[in-house]
């Protein structure tokens, strides 16, 4: 049997993802608020928190956006065994989401020409919104997350073609380096992903997949989660702090994701994720839809 998922139900998931995603902040990034302010000892930094954990909870009573930047619109889909849908029509229908979104909402386009600048007001454009299909081992289910990633976390994006001589001590020294040189232009509290191996767009790749994972999860790699738990002790040790200036909460946490790669090389690659981590999900089954984080 097979189960068919129709172009209309995509486009109205689309447009409910992209505005959940801007108004709820996930569970697990609220609960990194709440370890880091209770480990926090610099007071401007307590402060700060406090403010963001407030900004927060304003945003959900009230039904507003968490951040004025709505991002550029990124969407992950996963589809399970026994599904069945048209791969064109699918990312028709993603895009007609995001255009419904942000007409209808109303939301800020955030999108423009990268020649011209002209914004279209519809957060599309050419090759926008990101859209990364997958092929996942579960029956009859299609999973769709959407992340909407700010510019002033994804200026936060490094990428480096070590090589092996370099070893594990590069890769810490590269990605503490580009969180001491980014400072406080991140927002953060931030996620640091980190992307090891793979090719040079791959590598990129991961470090987005990386630092939009949720929090509490670990590299699937012994030694990647080896790597998360050390860099994730060094970056805050750096005094960044929340907003950058100053305190222990630079970063909820490093996370790593690892691929293998060429015997002559080792790309290692940054993407930095902002305190106002963003993302909303849905899971489509015969049973229906259901949307979460």
């Amino acid at each position: 049997m097979s189960f068919a998922v129709t172009p209309e139900a995509i486009e109205d998931v689309a447009k409910l993802l992209y505005i959940r995603a801007l108004k709820i902040l996930p569970s697990d990034i609220k609960q990194g608020f709440v370890r880091l302010s209770a480990a926090e000892t610099d007071e401007t930094a307590q402060s700060i928190l406090a403010t963001m954990i407030e900004n927060i909870a304003v945003a959900e009573k009230t039904d507003n956006i968490l951040c004025q930047d709505t991002g550029i619109p990124i969407y992950n889909v996963g589809i399970g065994r026994g599904v069945t849908l048209d791969g064109y029509l699918l990312k028709q229908a993603i895009r007609r989401g995001v255009e419904r979104a942000t007409r209808e909402h109303p939301l800020r386009s955030s999108v423009v020409h990268p020649l011209t600048r002209i914004n279209e007001q519809t957060s599309c454009g050419a090759h926008v919104p990101v859209i990364n299909i997958d092929f996942i081992d579960e029956a009859e289910t299609l999973r769709m997350e959407m992340i909407p990633k700010g510019s002033g976390s994804e200026n936060g994006s490094f990428l480096k073609m070590l090589i092996p001589a370099d070893g594990i001590d590069g890769i810490k020294t590269f990605v503490i380096d580009r969180v001491m040189e980014v400072g406080g232009r991140v927002c953060p509290p931030t996620i640091v992903g980190v992307g090891i191996g793979g090719t040079s767009d791959v590598c990129m790749h991961l470090a987005k997949v990386a630092a939009t994972r949720p929090l509490g999860t670990m590299c699937k790699d012994p030694e990647g989660a080896r790597l998360e738990s050390l860099l994730s002790q060094a970056v805050n040790m750096l005094d960044i702090g929340p907003q950058g200036l100053g305190g222990f909460g630079t970063a909820f946490a490093v996370h790593v994701e690892a691929a293998a790669t060429h015997i002559t090389m080792n790309p290692v690659a940054v993407n930095i994720q902002c305190h106002s981590a963003r993302r909303a999900s849905a899971v489509f089954t015969r049973a229906g839809v259901a949307i979460g984080e």
